[in-house]
């Protein structure tokens, strides 16, 4: 039976695409609003444990897959610790065990994402999460200067040795046809939401495997985009709002979503100069741009500082997003 969230409103089926802490920590926020929950998580980090796994087993990275599983699980923490724990020596040094719990899992099943549906069984997880696909693939940056560089786990390091930015992003090989499974969860969302994460090695990657954005463009489902807090250095130094938004359209298609949602709380003046020392600095919002874009800004208090580091609250996210969702898709809300 379909989830009712009293007076006769139905819960509304939320599809999050994105990948990294930026996708996890929104997912954390929602499950307490609605349980059709989909998370499409990119497959091209290619460094760490994640990508020592991927090439000694041939399996796709599986942190970003664990991380969104853990925040939609609903297991005990003494359980939660163990899935994040991290071996300290030996050959096992820098490898989490909920990684080679998802590689067990996938040794024994079908498919990849059959591993990260079985391992959403095991954790009791709300919702679903989705590898945008099973196929192997890289990620290849282009800089503005004409150099490019192969690899995810390069782009950071090569952009700053460079000086220059991004031009483009591609996926190796290409064209790669998403997860069938993925592109109907597109298909039967009420809401699409694309972010919070990293620009070029969290979002994009999933708007350019074959089916994503046309998926995407079809649906009649609300359409956000959920902005980051700081620029990143290796990737979006100097970069607006309006800017971030350029190059999603650019990788996708115009007006592919309608609405961005962005930070409006301060941050302490001593947490900006860290920030700034490191090469990071609060997103600059320009309103004019963003509307020239045809997209509609929405801001709202969302960031808090987590071990000192500016991060999206998941319960203040969350809660706007819904919100939204609740101003612009009332007749879905309401099932009216």
């Amino acid at each position: 039976m379909e989830p009712r969230f009293g007076h006769g409103r139905r819960a509304p089926v939320i599809t999050c695409i994105g990948g990294g802490t930026g996708l996890s920590t929104l997912l954390r926020g929602l499950k307490h609003f609605t349980p059709n929950i989909n998370a499409i998580v990119t497959v091209t980090d290619d460094g760490g444990g994640s990508g020592i796994l991927r090439d000694e087993l041939g399996m796709p990275p599986p942190g970003d897959i664990r991380n969104c599983i853990l925040a939609l699980s609903n297991i005990e923490p003494t359980m939660e610790k163990l899935m994040s724990y991290r071996f300290t020596s030996g050959s096992l040094e820098g490898q989490c065990f909920g990684n080679l719990l998802l590689a067990a899992m996938n040794g024994i099943s079908e498919s990849f994402d059959k591993a990260v549906a079985r391992m959403g069984e095991v954790l009791a997880i709300t919702g679903r999460v989705l590898p945008v696909t099973n196929a192997d693939i890289r990620l290849m940056a282009e800089f503005e200067d004409g150099g490019a560089v192969y690899g995810e786990s390069m782009i950071c390091q090569a952009k700053i040795q460079r000086g220059c930015r991004i031009k483009r992003v591609r996926i190796v090989p290409s064209p790669v046809m998403a997860l069938a499974e993925s592109l109907q969860a597109i298909s039967d969302a009420d809401m699409i939401v694309i972010g919070p994460g990293s620009l070029y090695t969290s979002l994009i990657p999933n708007l350019l495997v074959g089916g994503i954005t046309r998926a995407i463009q079809a649906s009649g489902a609300v359409k956000l985009y959920v902005g980051n807090i700081m620029t990143q250095p290796g990737e979006t130094e100097g970069y607006t709002a309006a800017d971030h938004i350029r190059q999603l359209f650019a990788h996708s298609a115009d007006r592919l979503f309608d609405i961005c949602l962005v930070n409006s709380a301060p941050l302490p003046e001593a947490v900006r100069r860290r920030y700034e020392e490191e090469g990071a600095e609060p997103i600059h919002i320009d309103r004019e741009a963003i509307a020239a874009l045809g997209v509609e800004l929405v801001d709202a208090p969302l960031a808090e500082l987590q071990n000192g580091l500016v991060r999206h609250n998941p319960a203040l996210l969350a809660g706007e997003v819904m919100r939204l969702y609740s101003a612009k898709a009332p007749t879905r809300l309401y099932g009216a």
